[in-house]
């Protein structure tokens, strides 16, 4: 599967957080908790793709009470990094480690063993077959998932410039190339889990959780992440690239970038 560096995860954890907060309210994490929990004192996750545990600090003080994670990455280095445990006022997090490839390794997650299975970031990089895989676990193990930040195709410029249009266009085609999961579902991700989902009989809600950027620094990292992308799906385009990415180098102190993502959690 393909990874991300720790620098580029650091990056964006601010962004993340914020846009985070922006649907915690409308999925009521802490009440899913509880229910999820039932009369077991621990609520078992897994966490796929963990990265650096960024979903584990965003989630454990949400869900509250005492918690059992496992912490499933295939980078050593990003796991290494990982704390054995986290806490804070009326919570308690204990982290386990699983070093397996995803991508080649799906029916090695224990999957019986949690309540809730989450993913931050992860969704929008697999292939429709990954996806289907992935839910039979998930149904089979009768456990909630919680996808957050899943891209969906949403961007938006402000000031709009000359070549937003072919530059997103070619973007999102490179987001569906292959990551190592097949096919990637890019921003069809969210309708897609979504639908089989509700063929499962969950229960499904939808949180908008954009990321809303005015900072030079993730600004130029996307600037220069898009086109890069862009030239490597389209190198014929280098001089619409090249012309767009430095008018937006230029204007990227007085810019403001959303970029639209959605959290979905979804109840047995």
């Amino acid at each position: 599967m393909t990874g991300f560096s720790a620098d580029w995860l650091a990056l964006r954890e601010p962004f993340d957080r914020a846009a985070r907060s922006a649907s915690a309210a409308l999925l009521d994490l802490h009440a899913m908790a509880a229910r999820l929990r039932g009369d077991d004192p621990v609520l078992r996750v897994i966490d796929l793709g963990c990265g650096t545990g960024a979903n584990l600090r965003e989630l454990a003080p949400r869900l509250g009470g005492a918690q059992q994670w496992l912490m499933v990455d295939h980078d050593p280095r990003l796991l290494a990094a990982l704390p054995e445990s986290l806490e804070g006022p009326g919570w308690h997090a204990k982290a386990r480690l699983l070093r397996i490839d995803l991508a080649a390794a799906l029916d090695a997650v224990p999957y019986g063993a949690a309540r809730l299975v989450t993913a931050s970031a992860l969704l929008d990089l697999v292939s429709a077959s990954w996806l289907d895989a992935l839910l039979n676990h998930v149904r089979m193990a009768n456990a909630a998932v919680l996808f957050a930040l899943t891209v969906d195709g949403r961007v938006a410029w402000a000031p709009g410039l000359a070549g937003d249009a072919e530059v997103h266009e070619l973007f999102a085609t490179h987001q569906r190339r292959d990551k190592g999961f097949g096919p990637a579902l890019g921003g069809e991700a969210v309708a897609l889990a979504v639908a089989r989902l509700d063929a499962m009989g969950y229960s499904v809600t939808q949180a908008r959780s954009d990321w809303c950027i005015e900072e030079a620094a993730m600004l130029r990292a996307m600037i220069e992440g898009m086109a890069h992308a862009t030239l490597e799906q389209e190198p014929a385009a280098h001089e619409l690239v090249g012309a767009w990415k430095a008018r937006r180098l230029a204007l990227v102190d007085r810019t403001c970038l959303r970029v639209g993502h959605v959290d979905l959690l979804a109840m047995p």
